[in-house]
């Protein structure tokens, strides 16, 4: 881990389970020929011109020439940014991955008015040119051709499958900048460890997208649990999709299962509301759908947790609902207390569309009026956006996202082995 008091670290410490950090960025642009050094120079704030210096290492009246100024300027520029003072420059953005979440994130990126989108990595060349087209940015087939273009970069988002984070994730870590990682950090807590150890080479910062946070119900009813006091009994999540996500919006549903793709979401959730962590837990699952299509994965997946707290937390999800429901994915998450109870339907959104062939809900629109995304996807990576570009925010990090990876993985020893799993935080 780069020392946080020296040029260029992230300073403070990394949300997740409890941890936080600030953000401040070296700026190379600044870098001048009169004095090369000058970055290195930081934290120092009162060094004399070197003209003012003899031989023998003894101060002498300061002679101070055009160069000396220059230099003098230049570092009370970046002794400013350091501290934080000063912010120079719009954090520069690529975005990894340009499928459906790649798309939000580049387009929030785009209209963000303190952050420049500078790339977007697909190897889709049909969805490159696309995408990058409309947002008028150059588009990369992988991760190592923008960085071999040497490209400037402050932070990158990656927006790939589920089981593709690692390579793109330790990448962006290793050359120094900060990460937005989709949730799951990762499939497997050995590639969760490689991406933190990443970090800790590099000095980013690791923010994972557990993006219910910014749902304005889930705030409310934290911030009321909060307020009342009283001891948690138990927590129920039911977040499952229609049969067309891993059959039609997904080519690699097979890689991953309805604990993997939908479960870190409620987990998540439960964690952040109770502020308990999953110790142990027992699942049971149904293969029998989708491997009769030729997907060879889990239909639906149910798992207890045992809390830290000494509460219950019960997860249900799975993605073979029939076409006709509504929405294509339904959410509800309700929480026990001693003294009260909540029930929250994250799916209704109050209006429904009924033809002579079905009825649907009407969700809540993707843009608004002017064209920028909207939703908690648009604005987790707004608050991500201010972050890199030093605004000191909560957000979920690497800590919390390796505590349910492993929770993630116990759930699929438990459904291989039959027995209770423990987890390891």
């Amino acid at each position: 881990m780069q020392d946080p008091d020296q040029p260029g670290a992230v300073r403070g410490a990394e949300i997740g389970g409890g941890e936080h950090r600030r953000i401040t960025h070296r700026h190379p642009s600044l870098r001048s020929r009169h004095c090369p050094d000058a970055l290195d120079t930081i934290p120092s704030s009162s060094a004399a011109p070197i003209s003012a210096r003899s031989r023998t290492g003894l101060a002498m009246r300061p002679v101070w020439t055009k160069a000396d100024l220059v230099c003098s300027v230049l570092q009370h520029i970046l002794q400013l940014e350091y501290r934080g003072v000063l912010h120079m420059g719009a954090p520069q953005i690529a975005i990894i991955g340009g499928g459906i979440r790649g798309r939000i994130f580049a387009e929030t990126t785009h209209h963000h008015p303190s952050a420049e989108l500078v790339a977007i990595c697909e190897p889709n060349p049909a969805r490159a040119a696309q995408l990058g087209g409309e947002l008028g940015v150059p588009t990369f087939e992988s991760i190592d051709a923008l960085l071999d273009s040497g490209a400037e970069l402050d932070a990158v988002v990656v927006a790939t499958p589920d089981f593709a984070h690692e390579g793109p994730a330790v990448a962006a870590l290793e050359a120094g900048v900060d990460l937005l990682v989709e949730k799951p950090l990762a499939t497997t807590s050995e590639e969760a460890q490689r991406i933190i150890a990443a970090a800790e080479r590099g000095g980013g910062r690791i923010v994972v997208g557990f993006e219910n946070r910014w749902n304005p119900l889930f705030r409310t009813v934290r911030e009321q649990l909060r307020e009342s006091g009283n001891a948690l009994v138990s927590q129920r999540a039911l977040l499952q999709d229609t049969i067309h996500v891993p059959t039609e919006m997904l080519g690699w549903a097979a890689l991953s299962s309805p604990a993997w793709f939908l479960m870190p979401h409620s987990l998540d959730m439960a964690t952040w509301l109770s502020g308990a962590e999953p110790v142990e837990v027992y699942a049971r699952g149904v293969r029998r759908v989708l491997p009769a299509l030729g997907v060879d994965t889990w239909d639906r997946i149910s798992a207890s947790f045992a809390m830290s707290d000494g509460s219950i937390l019960d997860l249900d999800s799975g993605w073979v609902q029939p076409l006709g429901k509504p929405s294509v994915f339904e959410f509800r998450f309700e929480i026990e207390t001693t003294q009260e109870a909540f029930v929250l339907d994250i799916d209704a959104s109050g209006a429904r569309r009924t033809t002579s062939e079905r009825t649907t809900t009407v969700g809540s629109p993707s843009h608004d009026h002017r064209g920028r995304p909207v939703g908690v996807a648009a604005d987790m990576m707004r608050d991500f956006l201010d972050a890199v570009g030093g605004a000191d925010l909560d957000l979920p990090g690497a800590a919390h996202g390796l505590l349910i990876t492993r929770a993630i993985e116990a759930v699929h020893r438990s459904l291989e082995t039959g027995a209770v799993q423990p987890i390891t935080s």
